[in-house]
């Protein structure tokens, strides 16, 4: 058993069984060069080197598998989620409808689209986009799959903690994305429970702090507006049981500016040549801005977000 009540070991080795091959058993490497920049140790895993460029296959997919057939499903995402949501229906021919908010990222509502999954555009961001979701599933009887909330894409996202227990060697510290919580969750759950030394921290964007501000706070606190080019950690209303999810699991957190993060997507690119999308550089923007709290140690980041328009890699990546 971990250590939040609903989460537990053996449910995310059950799910690490199931889940499709495609998204499991991701690059993990000390990356030697990006570590001689920052003058410390950095072990990324890669979780962009899959169908849909990114982590949320996972999750995605141990869920779907275990839905019943004859239930339409939607979900609101920013992006990712949609499109692993989108690519586990695919392979199960099961209709799906995703809403994003109008000002989503183009290219990931296009490749949804591409799978075959109906994109609805609605409100300003994506919890206004969900609470339409949330209202069009009532009316139309459909499984509203929120990220986070459904422990499946918990477990899912556990997986990867427990790849992470394969590293060579241990680790002193994970910094983890963190947007609804999903991922540091399920991975915190695992690394508390089976390498209890290796400290957990939480990265979210200084312009989307919702999340943790209310896990510091001990209470949901929310945000009338977000403002940060970190769209697949842009939380402005906490999910409740995700921020009980995280007693227990977090060491501390950061908060990240925006120049890091598009400092961390550069050096990501020069030291490793992949294109990851601010999300995931969330982990590497909190390694600029605290070194020294490092130094010495070997840190993991997980990226685990890739999908970047052509607008956005020339704007963020080629200057």
């Amino acid at each position: 058993m971990s250590v939040s009540p609903r989460i537990t070991l053996a449910r995310i080795e059950t799910a690490a069984r199931a889940i499709d091959p495609v998204f499991l058993h991701t690059p993990q490497f000390v990356a030697e060069s990006l570590g001689r920049e920052l003058a410390l140790r950095v072990a990324v895993k890669l979780e962009t080197l899959n169908p849909i460029r990114s982590f949320k296959g996972r999750g995605a997919d141990w869920l779907v598998g275990q839905s019943p057939d004859q239930v339409p499903l939607c979900c609101a995402s920013a992006g990712n989620f949609g499109l692993a949501m989108a690519y586990a229906c695919r392979k199960r021919q099961l209709p799906l409808t995703v809403y994003a908010g109008v000002s989503a990222n183009p290219l990931k509502l296009e490749r949804i689209e591409q799978l075959g999954a109906r994109v609805i555009r609605h409100g300003a961001d994506f919890d206004e986009a969900k609470h339409e979701a949330r209202r069009a599933a009532g009316k139309a009887g459909a499984r509203l799959v929120e990220d986070s909330l459904e422990v499946e894409t918990v477990e899912g996202a556990g997986t990867i903690g427990l790849e992470l227990l394969d590293f060579p060697e241990p680790m002193d510290a994970v910094l983890l994305a963190l947007g609804n919580g999903a991922m540091l969750n399920g991975v915190g759950s695992v690394l508390k429970a089976r390498r209890p030394h290796t400290r957990v921290f939480a990265v979210q964007a200084a312009g989307a702090p919702a999340m943790i501000e209310s896990w510091r706070a001990g209470r949901v606190i929310e945000y009338a507006s977000v403002n940060t080019i970190a769209d697949g950690i842009a939380v402005r209303v906490p999910i409740p049981e995700a921020l009980a999810d995280m007693v227990g699991l977090v060491d501390d957190a950061f908060l990240v500016e925006e120049e890091s993060l598009v400092r961390g997507m550069q050096l990501i690119y020069r030291h490793l040549g992949l294109v990851i999308e601010p999300s995931g550089a969330a982990g590497l923007a909190a390694l600029l801005e605290n070194k020294e709290q490092f130094r010495g140690q070997l840190v993991g980041l997980v990226l685990c977000g890739g999908n970047l328009t052509e607008t956005q890699m020339q704007q963020w990546l080629h200057t």
